[in-house]
């Protein structure tokens, strides 16, 4: 790899953040003899300086194709850089004390390209399943098998216990409030037959049953507005429907 030294130098000190930086003690090549060093990890590279202050860094340790693993050592808290190969060189390095050990090796064995690829393999393997769960929700979602057909039984129910809708609701800041209407603090009817009380005032319609749906199909139909319109359209022809056929059975035959 060829790699440019003004380049790296400038890399080294510039202001961009780093990944891990500190005091670590630095095994020489050639010497035994352990050098203490100020270490900055920034991406796959590992500079050194003499000093914190220093102006250029004594050298790189590029972290591709390696393995950082603790070592046994006379020092305590040493852990090692291996490299493949025979010739390769392996840079082992002491720390303070344990919990910057464990912080540096943490650091170093995540700092490789190759560990960021498989890092980016799972998340896109998990993206994908997580679009194929919500696809399939929304197809069931769309087409339930025999969650919104109404039953003949429910339907001819509903239509002989429909009561007397008022012509004129009074409203509260533009809505209807079924509360307010004459009567509607008295007892409902269990006939399911008069739509009107003993004075001739209209009671208000009884509330619509509620469906219960699974977990799933909820969630589904709340993050998709088209189906919400879907349904809303459904139940707005069917009370319709049940309205006009109410108010039909109140006139009585036509003549």
């Amino acid at each position: 790899m060829k790699l440019n030294e003004r380049s790296l130098a400038f890399y080294a000190t510039c202001d961009s953040p780093a990944d891990n930086s500190g005091f670590l003690y630095k095994r020489g090549e050639r010497h035994t003899a352990y050098h203490r060093r100020w270490f900055v990890l920034k991406g796959n590279m590992l500079f050194y300086f003499e000093e914190r202050d220093s102006r250029e860094p004594v050298g790189v340790i590029v972290l591709e194709g390696c393995n950082v693993e603790l070592c046994d050592a006379a020092e305590n808290y040493a852990f090692a850089i291996r490299f493949g190969g025979t010739k390769s060189r392996t840079y082992v390095l002491v720390a303070e004390n344990q919990a910057a050990m464990e912080s540096w090796v943490k650091s170093l064995s995540r700092a490789s390209f190759d560990y960021m690829r498989l890092v980016v393999r799972e998340l896109e393997k998990q993206l994908q399943e997580m679009s194929q769960g919500l696809a399939g929700g929304c197809v069931d979602s769309r087409e339930p098998p025999g969650l919104w057909k109404p039953k003949p039984s429910g339907l001819e129910e509903s239509r002989e216990r429909l009561p007397a809708l008022p012509a004129i609701l009074p409203k509260e800041n533009g809505c209807a409030v079924w509360n307010n209407v004459l009567g509607a603090d008295r007892l409902p009817d269990t006939s399911g037959c008069a739509g009107h009380d003993e004075e001739g005032n209209p009671r208000p319609p009884p509330l619509p049953p509620r469906r219960r749906v699974s977990n799933g199909e909820a969630a589904a139909v709340a993050q998709s507005p088209s189906t919400f319109c879907r349904l809303h359209e459904q139940y707005s022809r069917e009370v319709a429907l049940l309205r006009q056929d109410w108010q039909q059975r109140q006139r009585g035959p036509r003549p």
